[in-house]
């Protein structure tokens, strides 16, 4: 990871400037938190499929800037949910 990524994430106030991101972070957040609240393995795949689509616009952005370190930091958390949501889509797919 780059230090400047490392940076970002390490500043918990830090914001990335950027709309569509500002947009999509409570939508992703909250539901990240209904992951987190839930038990079931079938359950928390229908939200990481719904987190999947939300993510989907941040990929999506028709802004994106490779040079930005906002577009940067963007996609690499962008990257680490759709990770998130693979793994619990192959849980549930193990748990079957």
């Amino acid at each position: 990871m780059e230090a400047k990524q490392r940076k970002i994430m390490d500043d918990k106030n830090a914001k990335i400037n950027c709309s569509t991101f500002q947009k999509q972070e409570p939508v992703i957040q909250d539901i990240v938190e209904k992951i987190n609240n839930v038990k079931e393995v079938q359950k928390k795949a229908e939200l990481a499929e719904e987190m999947q689509k939300e993510v989907e616009v941040l990929f999506s952005c028709t802004d994106f800037d490779e040079n930005n370190i906002d577009c940067g930091n963007c996609r690499f958390i962008a990257n680490l949910r759709k990770k998130t949501t693979e793994l619990i889509m192959k849980a549930k797919r193990l748990a079957e």
